[in-house]
């Protein structure tokens, strides 16, 4: 853990001052997380009383989408304020010889503007905790989350050592109280790790449900939630604790929709490199509430994810907002703005800062359209192949998903329609013309391959 240290004097003054006024922001992020997998969402079995607190005590916006259906382009959206695209991230960071067989980097560009950079740089101490994927573990020349702007870290699927998964808690809060000691405003991310296999089961936690009647697959994908949302809580109690709360933006949201087990899928055991032994995939019992698709598609149960923020005095409490179309790439300019960073000059972001549309003041509208990439696959409009999708764009109430050569698409009034029940690609020939010719656009202004120097030296070998 890095020490966080202050000069005596006029410096330790103003220090205290600029904590006391600049508010701190606490992200997290969690893993396969399923729009439907809160009991704030109606989940029939799921208990997460400390995120349904946030939603009692904040707002619950019901449009956010992140940037892919998958976690390392998603993540990659969130640090840099750019679709992954931009980077050749179009897939999770694995190993070099499937990075390079999909035209994808190593690890995200070190050049890039990443907000925990931009923070750093208007004086907040910048802590990193819990899962990172913007590299690999098999990669062990990747650089590690500290080159990217963090003070401290501690993380897994990242190079050098992994962190105990269900450690992450607990090293947050140490660093929220170093950082409050120092005089510092502080920028968190929590990236649990919570519900990606294999699924790490704490006996404490199946003890909870052992009376729910639940068959086995469900009995451990509940366990693991709920213990994820107890050390949710943990870090919310330390902000009680430190007097930190009102002072404090504190988002909760997940990197893409829920995997999603088919039915004749065994439970065994299995094993990542990163985060050890566990449950496999036939526990992924994630929902959607409706959502069509799930984790790896571009309809909306694969990117329409929860996003509840709280901010005692600036966030209204116990509302659900249905209306704010909010994406992940916007995260870094809004942080920027709550924290009076300004955006350094060339940079311009594809999100767009949305400091007042969170905070309930009026919006006319999201002014940008929004556009995802990923390597689809699968036969176009074949029932529930929810993987054909190769490209997307979202502009004002229309969403377009194309397949890899635009040949065959669907329209959905994503507003009138958000569980993407009825295509319209038929009836509004041109609203599809339009924004065909919008991804066109849009296609053409991105790398063919990625910057050889996000390469490991393993591709020469």
């Amino acid at each position: 853990m890095a020490v966080l240290l202050t000069c005596f004097g006029s410096t330790l003054v103003r220090a205290a001052e600029t904590a006391a006024t600049k508010p701190n922001i606490l992200f997290i992020f969690a893993d396969d997380w399923g729009w439907g997998d809160l009991s704030c969402h109606g989940h029939p079995y799921v208990k997460t009383p400390n995120i349904d607190r946030l939603a009692r005590e904040g707002t619950d916006f019901h449009r956010f989408t992140v940037a892919s259906g998958v976690c390392s382009p998603s993540r990659t959206a969130v640090m840099t304020g750019h679709f992954p695209a931009r980077f050749n991230i179009d897939g999770h960071f694995a190993w070099v010889p499937s990075n390079a067989k999909r035209n994808m980097p190593d690890w995200l560009d070190t050049n890039a503007i990443t907000m925990p950079r931009l923070l750093q740089s208007a004086g907040y101490a910048t802590g990193h905790f819990g899962k990172w994927h913007l590299s690999n573990d098999m990669i062990p020349d990747s650089p590690t989350p500290s080159v990217y702007g963090y003070d401290a870290y501690g993380a897994f699927n990242c190079s050098g050592e992994q962190m105990p998964v269900h450690e992450d808690a607990t090293n947050a809060v140490s660093f929220i109280e170093n950082s409050q000691k120092a005089g510092k405003p502080f920028f968190v991310n929590l990236w649990i790790h919570e519900p990606h296999t294999p699924f790490h089961v704490v006996p404490k936690y199946r003890w909870r449900f052992r009376d729910s009647g639940l068959g086995e697959n469900d009995e451990i994908y509940a366990s693991v939630l709920s213990h994820a949302d107890d050390r949710i809580g943990e870090v919310l109690q330390a902000l009680e604790r430190l007097d930190l709360v009102d002072n404090t933006l504190v988002i909760f949201s997940s990197d893409n929709g829920p995997a999603r087990a088919k039915s004749s899928a065994a439970l065994d055991l299995t094993y990542d490199s990163a985060t050890g032994a566990g449950f496999g995939i036939a526990a992924s019992k994630g929902i959607t509430a409706g959502r069509k698709g799930y984790k790896a598609s571009l309809f909306e149960g694969g990117i329409n994810v929860p996003f509840i923020a709280r901010w005692p005095g600036k966030i209204a409490a116990g509302k659900v907002d249905n209306d704010l179309m909010i994406s992940a790439v916007d995260l870094l300019p809004t942080f920027c703005d709550i924290a009076d960073v300004e955006l350094p000059g060339g940079y311009q972001p594809d999100g767009i800062g949305q400091l007042a549309e969170l905070t309930g003041k009026s919006s006319l509208g999201r002014s940008k359209p929004l556009f995802w990439k990923m390597s689809g696959h699968g036969k176009p409009g074949q029932v529930e192949s929810y993987h054909w999708v190769a490209f997307c764009v979202v502009s004002k109430n229309w969403k377009l998903l194309a397949s890899q050569d635009s040949s065959y698409v669907e329209l959905y009034d994503i507003v009138a329609d958000p569980y993407e029940a009825t295509d319209l690609s038929d009836s509004k020939p041109a609203v599809v013309k339009e924004l065909v010719g919008e991804l066109k656009k849009w296609k053409a202004t991105l790398p063919a391959h990625p910057d050889a120097k996000n390469f490991s030296s393993l591709r020469q070998q």
